[in-house]
């Protein structure tokens, strides 16, 4: 199931940002840094996120033109904040809802199953740990 636009549109005005300071310290939720792919701007999505082994799996309810999608896909830094840890990520891949399923960690397939966004999931692995800057290299 696809989330309606008229609702991510109220989402990302009104919810998002009261979610944004919650969503790094709770199960199953996190926040995405990511940067816009043509305005360099750097934004912060909260999204439902489930461990891999390699990283993370996030279930993808606003259907494939969605902008933080497009912009991780874009190949610009992305960096998962999740209980108090910012998380480097590299290697965007969009699969299947189901294909992606067997990847989540067993103690939260259940709940990865729970949510009716059936279109697809976005696998992230987690890049080599050293210091995270989300912000677009400059030129000089």
């Amino acid at each position: 199931m696809r989330v309606p636009r008229q609702v991510a549109n109220f989402n990302r005005r009104v919810t998002n940002p009261v979610a944004r300071s919650l969503t790094p310290w709770l199960p199953g939720l996190g926040t995405l840094e990511h940067v816009g792919r043509r305005s360099g701007r750097r934004y912060r999505t909260p999204l439902l996120v489930f461990e891999t082994r390699d990283g993370f799996a996030v279930l993808i309810g606003y259907g494939l033109e969605t902008d933080w999608l497009k912009n991780v896909l874009a190949g610009g830094p992305a960096v998962l904040h999740k209980r108090g840890t910012a998380i480097r990520l590299s290697n965007p891949q969009v699969v299947s809802k189901e294909a992606a399923e067997h990847l989540v960690m067993p103690k939260s397939r259940p709940f990865y199953r729970l949510f009716p966004y059936n279109e697809a999931a976005l696998i992230l692995s987690r890049a080599e740990s050293r210091r995270v800057d989300c912000r677009r290299p400059s030129n000089t």
